[in-house]
């Protein structure tokens, strides 16, 4: 963070100092919220969980070098203590965004956040230095905490924002003012929660409706493609700058093609030139989000071979996205575990009949969280479409879902072997161990909650017999 004093921080959060002998003392270190990170000069910010109440650390991370506490109740050593710790976070994530002078990216969508999120920091800071959002930290506390972690010298502040409802992507806006706001999709993740994707379209294109004027520099980065994005661009005034394989979008790809090991090539358009890419990651829904990071790296003045080289040689930043790993004996491990929804389901499901040209392909799948009333519609879908891609093998992991997800295989047309259902992620292992052969690739997907991340893992530990963690 950059640096400021002790009385700063507890006058731009409305806190009171406890127990700081010397109030000017300035906060040269990250903020934090985990112990662990905690180093000479930091700020612990102590939240109070459902296991752990971060107050109980307070002593040891002085011990450890912390400047203070922001706390919500005195805690015996230096602390600025607040009414409520997460709204004076934001409080200060706000103060140090104006302060910084930095562009700030902020993007949102269904879909592809994070990889996304990713290929754009990857292509902006061959520019200048850029901070961006690790992982998908993108809700109330990880958005101001990364804003925080920006420093004199970036330049570029790309934020991934979240949404579990109408109006969180407004409140992120406004603790962290875009310039520049990207929409990637309106899919079907988190239906469940907002009741329809007209809703969820209504929440994402909160982010535009954020954006200052295009006299200002603001610019709404918006797929072509989705009818439900497109229609976003009359909800800004921000200069709008479609993306997309439609011929109407001002940065576009052409020319589309996945290699034999099935990476994504394409032509890239831009309004000041064309350059070809053939990505370093897997599956042509990455063309869509390599498109994204390309209209907003011009918009910052990036050429069309700068940008096209980047993107050419960027790499996945974020685990269990499409990681892929040959293991000795030549089974390749698709793990993409991190998430799932219909979407993204169906896009992994693409890269994986690509990549087993000349070999079998299993897709290990599971549970596809907060769908609501279509759960069992986008569950039997996805079974469905594992036959149409000719996928040799579906192994469906779990409860209710993973029934609708073989029924869904079975009633297309897989009667024999091609699919399974199974209880748990250690069946999953012992069906895979037992039945896997040199040149097959296998795919492991669901949502987080489910933790089919442990399959990949236990398959990667090739010859190792022991147990799963199952969720």
């Amino acid at each position: 963070m950059i640096a400021l004093s002790l009385a700063e921080i507890a006058a731009v959060v409305g806190g009171q100092t406890h127990d700081i002998p010397d109030p000017s003392a300035e906060v040269t270190g990250p903020v934090v919220r985990d112990s662990r990170e905690v180093v000479p000069g930091s700020l612990f910010v102590a939240f109070v969980g459902e296991r752990v109440d971060g107050h109980d650390y307070a002593a040891r991370v002085v011990e450890a070098g912390a400047a203070a506490v922001l706390a919500s109740r005195p805690v015996g050593v230096p602390a600025i203590v607040v009414d409520d710790v997460q709204t004076a976070l934001g409080a200060l994530a706000r103060h140090v965004v104006r302060k910084l002078g930095a562009t700030l990216v902020a993007l949102t969508g269904s879909a592809g956040k994070t990889s996304t999120k990713d290929l754009i920091a990857q292509v902006l800071r061959r520019k200048a230095p850029t901070v961006f959002t690790p992982g998908s930290l993108n809700n109330e506390i990880g958005l101001p905490l990364t804003a925080l972690s920006a420093t004199e010298e970036t330049k570029f502040l790309v934020l991934e924002m979240g949404a579990r409802g109408i109006g969180h992507i407004r409140y992120l806006a406004d603790l962290t003012p875009p310039k520049i706001g990207l929409v990637l999709n309106v899919g079907t993740a988190h239906i469940g929660e907002f009741g329809g994707r007209e809703q969820i379209a209504q929440a994402k294109g909160e982010l535009v409706e954020s954006l200052p004027p295009a006299g200002e520099g603001g610019a709404a980065i918006l797929n072509a493609d989705d009818p439900l994005v497109r229609a976003m661009a009359s909800r800004t005034k921000a200069k709008v700058v479609f993306f997309g394989e439609s011929g109407e979008a001002d940065v576009r790809a052409e020319n589309v093609r996945l290699t034999d090991s099935g990476q994504p090539a394409f032509s890239l358009h831009t309004p000041s030139g064309c350059s070809d890419v053939t990505m370093r990651l897997y599956g042509e829904h990455h063309v869509s989000n390599a498109l994204a990071a390309a209209a907003v790296a011009h918009e910052l003045g990036m050429s069309a071979e700068e940008i096209a080289t980047a993107l050419s040689e960027a790499g996945s930043l974020s685990r269990w996205r499409m990681e892929v790993t040959e293991r000795p004996d030549g089974v390749t491990i698709v793990n993409d575990a991190y998430n799932a929804n219909p979407e993204s389901m169906r896009a992994a499901l693409r890269a994986l009949a690509a990549m087993g040209k000349g070999g079998r392909t299993w897709a290990v799948l599971g549970k596809m969280a907060e769908l609501g009333d279509e759960a069992l519609a986008e569950h039997d879908a996805v079974g469905r479409l594992a036959v149409r891609l000719n996928v040799g093998k579906l192994v469906a992991v779990g409860g209710r879902e993973a029934a609708w997800l073989q029924l869904g295989a079975y009633n297309e047309g897989s009667w024999g072997e091609e699919s399974v259902h199974v209880s748990d992620a250690q069946a999953a292992v012992d069906l895979l161990r037992s039945e896997l052969r040199p040149g097959d690739v296998v795919l492991v997907k669901a949502s987080r909650s489910v933790g089919l991340e442990s399959v990949a893992q236990a398959l990667l530990a090739s010859g190792t017999e022991g147990e799963v963690s199952a969720r």
